[in-house]
């Protein structure tokens, strides 16, 4: 038996735990959940403006 035969049944081992393992992953963060709402398409601007001198003794 050649090297590469003997390690073919070890690396279809590998691949199917690998394999499963990955699929038993799904969904383990919970249930999905929904993004939320985009912003309205346009311009939005917020936040303050302050005009004048500060400090001072």
């Amino acid at each position: 038996m050649t090297p590469l035969a003997a390690a073919a049944p070890v690396a279809r081992v590998l691949l199917a735990t690998a394999l499963l393992g990955w699929l038993a992953a799904c969904g383990v963060d919970g249930p999905p959940e929904r993004p939320e709402p985009r912003p309205s398409a346009g311009i939005t601007v917020t936040g303050t403006a302050q005009i004048g001198v500060t400090g001072g003794s």
